[in-house]
């Protein structure tokens, strides 16, 4: 409908429709009224002609509906509307200065058309006919294969278990393996099962393979275990292997039908990296520092063993004993010393000294769901509100699932009420499974928990910390995969840092500091086995990646031997001929990570340079730390999905990521 003031209106299809209409309002601005009103496809091509005639589109109407976009080049957006030069940008005080915050706000519109046109694109909103139909096809046959592999893989696992019920057999196992051995023989049937005197089940579920290996005297069961853990899902009705070439070829046709010349790059359509080529030179890079060093780890690890014969099956249980032996101390006897108030004390004061914020309990009350959950917030250096969360701390298995995570409550939003603009407060969920206070016992944590608790504060921080009012790109929203764990890795250095371990580590009864022989041998067992580690991860990478990007379905080549190849250079102890490892690779076939799993590598780096800065700083400056702490905030949580992730980090680290930092946490370089 017209407007007052503007020199001309049109309907939307005649400026679909009319090339030469377009052409008239070249460089100028298009104001959409009623913008909720457009359909998906004409949105789509509304701003691609935006985009071709260099002009500025504004959406009008409900913004529940469509945000107002601004389109065409961002940076001549901040110099045209906001009045800044862009030279001037990197060098405002930022969040102090009122232009910054609309320049903020112009670059998260622009990310957020960006976003949206792309998943458009990329669900195949440009097809047309044979294309289109043939694209929905795959779409469905995908989903529903994904579905074939998972339930193989659950089925095959659970298929499987082993019955001990002689007292060698369970030689070497903790009491909480035994706990849960017995737990799950009574699930089975075994009424009487009892940690004490059994029986007891071994699964293949992660919880009871995984220590098993590790604790198990008798070789022999330890061998029975691993075979059948690597041969899941690859044999009868519950086979993959026809599944998993399926799915390599329809996700390559469907990448071809969309422009890409293979899924690889497609799925880096989505991500920070720019293309395979620089994920390839990343994993590379990290291959030839790590590889080395799992060559020692490996040799040093028979010599312990004392043999040549170190297998599969082997490698868990000697390195827990190497372990053991090296650092004399298992994750228990810390316990006493973190506490759960105590080390919350700690963390929220790291976050007062870094970002100038305080946490402490909410003064308006809030809704909980259980007792033993508590409401905080977030207030700046005027004591005023900027944000809240919910910590749920303690276990209760009949109602929450194990592990912990960070969630969004209410995302930060700009909203009318009555008639007044107003700034929604972002609030988080904070979710742990502490075990519960005991009458005047704390909930003790382990280390590997405290770091957990950091790891999870430092997601809430993005999302909490937030300066964009449009929630498609506040906070976490909208930050690409393989960045999104940059904040959460961050704040897991932190726990390594001497004063705040040193400023939490207290014992609960007698309030004695954590002894300094125990701080080193935490910082000695961050580097135990780090070449293995780092060389496993890349491993799943590099096959992920090439099945993605190089392997032809149509090929000599089948998936397996295409890992077999890989694993040359991949692995120190090579696969067993009958290791069908891709069979259970959901993170893959069934998960989110197909030509992604590099990511966790990717962030790692991201996350180790950004604490490099404080490193460079000196971690004892106070000054200096809290300067950095600052700049981090304004960035890397200040401006969320709201400009690309390289940009977010140059901003903070003022040039790209490099990844020495990384390795020499990983104790695979000298510190220089």
């Amino acid at each position: 409908m017209p407007r007052d003031g503007f020199q001309d209106t049109h309907t939307i299809a005649s400026v679909l429709a009319s090339p030469a209409l377009c052409e008239k309002f070249r460089g100028g601005v298009w104001l959409v009224d009623e913008a909720g009103m457009l359909s998906g496809r004409d949105l789509y091509k509304l701003v691609l002609l935006a985009e071709q005639y260099h002009t500025r589109l504004v959406l009008m109407g409900d913004p529940n509906q469509h945000p107002p976009i601004d389109r065409g080049n961002a940076m001549g957006i901040v110099e045209h509307q906001a009045g800044i030069p862009m030279a001037r940008v990197e060098t405002i005080q930022r969040q102090k200065d009122p232009h910054y915050r609309e320049v903020v706000q112009l670059f998260a519109q622009q990310r957020i058309v960006e976003a949206e046109l792309r998943d458009a694109a990329l669900a195949g909103v440009g097809l047309t006919g044979t294309a289109r139909d043939r694209f929905n096809a795959i779409q469905l046959e995908l989903a529903d294969l994904a579905t074939q592999f998972s339930n193989h893989v659950l089925d095959a696992t659970k298929a499987f278990e082993l019955k001990l019920t002689q007292p060698d057999e369970i030689e070497g196992l903790p009491e909480s393996l035994l706990s849960l051995a017995a737990q799950t023989a009574r699930d089975r049937g075994h009424d009487a099962a009892t940690p004490e005197q059994g029986p007891w089940i071994i699964t293949l579920d992660s919880p009871s393979y995984g220590p098993f290996l590790q604790y198990s005297r008798r070789r022999d069961l330890r061998e029975k275990v691993y075979r059948t853990f690597i041969s899941r899902a690859a044999s009868g009705n519950l086979d993959n292997r026809d599944i998993i070439r399926r799915i390599l070829t329809l996700r390559r046709e469907q990448a071809e039908l969309l422009g890409y010349s293979s899924y690889g790059e497609l799925s880096l359509a989505r991500k920070m990296a720019p293309d395979v080529a620089a994920v390839e030179q990343l994993l590379e890079e990290l291959r030839q520092a790590s590889y080395p060093a799992a060559e020692r780890e490996f040799a040093a690890l028979k010599e312990f063993a004392q043999t040549d014969d170190l297998q599969h099956w082997d490698v868990s249980f000697w390195a827990e004993r190497q372990r053991e032996a090296k650092f004399a101390f298992n994750a228990e006897e810390l316990r006493p010393y973190f506490p759960l108030p105590r080390v919350l004390d700690g963390l929220f004061g790291l976050i007062h000294r870094l970002f100038g914020v305080t946490v402490k309990p909410a003064t308006e009350p809030a809704p909980v769901w259980h007792p033993d959950v508590q409401f905080f917030q977030i207030v700046d250096g005027q004591d005023a509100a900027i944000a809240y969360f919910y910590l749920d701390p303690y276990s209760r298995p009949a109602e929450k699932r194990g592990g912990a995570w960070m969630d969004d409550c209410l995302g930060r939003a700009r909203r009318q009420v009555n008639g007044e603009t107003r700034t929604r407060l972002p609030v988080a969920y904070l979710t742990c499974n502490q075990t519960p206070p005991v009458g005047d016992t704390p909930s003790l944590m382990t280390f590997g928990e405290v770091e957990t608790l950091f790891h999870e504060f430092g997601h809430g921080l993005q999302h909490m910390l937030t300066q964009v009012d449009y929630p498609g790109a506040a906070g976490i929203n909208n930050v690409e995969w393989d960045a999104v764990e940059l904040p959460s890795q961050f704040m897991e250095n932190w726990c390594y840092d001497r004063a705040t371990l040193f400023g939490m580590a207290q014992h609960y009864q007698t309030g004695a500091p954590l002894p300094e022989e125990y701080y080193q041998k935490l910082l000695a067992a961050r580097h135990y086995m780090s070449g293995s580690a780092m060389l496993r991860q890349l491993h799943f990478a590099t096959v992920d990646l090439e099945l993605h990007h190089r392997y032809q379905p149509e090929g000599a080549e089948t998936p397996e031997q295409v890992r077999d190849r890989l694993a040359q250079t991949t692995t120190i102890l090579p696969p067993l001929p009958t290791d069908n490892f891709l069979c259970a690779f959901g993170h893959i076939f069934a998960g989110g990570y197909a030509a992604g799993y590099y990511s966790y590598k990717w962030a790692e780096v991201l996350s180790a340079d950004a604490f490099a800065a404080f490193e460079e700083v000196g971690l004892e400056n106070e000054t200096a730390v809290v300067e950095t702490g600052q700049r981090f905030r304004d960035t890397v949580l200040a401006l969320g999905g709201s400009q690309h992730p390289l940009t977010v980090f140059k901003a903070f680290r003022g040039r790209e990521p490099q990844t020495e930092p990384l390795l020499r946490h990983s104790g695979l370089v000298a510190a220089s």
